[in-house]
């Protein structure tokens, strides 16, 4: 009898051990079923969506007749002479460029809208400042505001100047995304002057130097002064710039030249009227 009931005891513990692993394993969280959810959260992931519609570029219009680009020429953002004009004056500019829906292209977008008579829009503008004046820096807050672009021609050499900006300040700027840095030369020599192997030099030199700094392929020249020959341009295309900005009056066109692009002054005092005047071309 006694063994019967071992038996029996034993059978009940069996079952009871069985029954005890089923409801166990039943009420386990499945990680098969987690892993994916947590994977389509992060692909539809509003945020991502948003950014990459961002990245998406409309496509440039080609246009039926050549390209007047107006490219301003700016230097000294301060006061005292004609090369410097007042931060409330390009505030005011850089306003009404704004509200009149100009797109202040980059560098790269100049050169792209030039060599492929192509344009992002209606209305665009190339703004440059020559030199790399340490007020430049005045003009950040600016450019933020108004989500515009300035590309700033310094001359190399000049980094350690008091009146310059250092590579530093030139590196904040350019962290920004508003400004780009490309060749005024190494030492702001009148080009003409020089021979042609001082002229690869400071061509060279300059490019070199930009190249390395900013991690980038520098291929706009800015001539100091505007000054040039025949020589100066050959040795700008052969040192590897791309186009090259005189301070000859006029809007630019290709038909210029690549390396004898012209621009377009804006002076200290000039009114808003005459400073839309400027800017009023027409492509089509």
């Amino acid at each position: 009898m006694l063994k019967k009931w071992r038996l029996w005891g034993s059978c009940l513990l069996l079952v009871a051990l069985i029954m005890g692993a089923v409801v166990w394993t039943q009420s386990r969280p499945s990680r098969v079923q987690t892993t994916p959810a947590t994977t389509n959260h992060v692909a539809q992931s509003p945020q991502h969506d948003s950014a990459t519609t961002t990245l998406a570029e409309k496509p440039w219009t080609k246009l039926k007749h050549p390209l007047k680009l107006p490219i301003l020429m700016y230097h000294s953002i301060s006061t005292g002479n004609q090369l410097r004009v007042p931060l409330q004056q390009f505030d005011r500019e850089m306003t009404y460029l704004k509200r009149h829906h100009y797109r202040t292209l980059t560098t790269d977008e100049a050169i792209r809208a030039l060599t492929t008579n192509t344009v992002p829009q209606k209305k665009v503008v190339w703004i440059t400042l020559d030199d790399a004046y340490r007020d430049n820096l005045k003009i950040l807050p600016i450019l933020r505001k108004n989500h515009q672009h300035v590309t700033i021609n310094a001359i190399t050499g000049f980094t350690t100047k008091r009146n310059h900006l250092s590579l530093a300040a030139m590196r904040r700027m350019r962290d920004t995304g508003r400004v780009d840095f490309d060749s005024h030369t190494t030492n702001h020599l009148d080009l003409t002057t020089l021979s042609a192997k001082q002229q690869r030099t400071e061509l060279a030199d300059s490019k070199n130097w930009l190249d390395t700094k900013f991690d980038q392929d520098t291929r706009l020249l800015c001539y100091p002064a505007g000054r040039n020959n025949a020589t100066t341009r050959h040795l700008a295309k052969k040192t590897g710039y791309t186009l090259a900005l005189t301070t000859r009056e006029g809007v630019a066109q290709l038909s210029q030249g690549r390396y004898s692009l012209e621009r377009l002054r804006i002076a200290p005092g000039m009114s808003l009227a005459a400073f839309a005047s400027v800017v009023n071309v027409k492509n089509n």
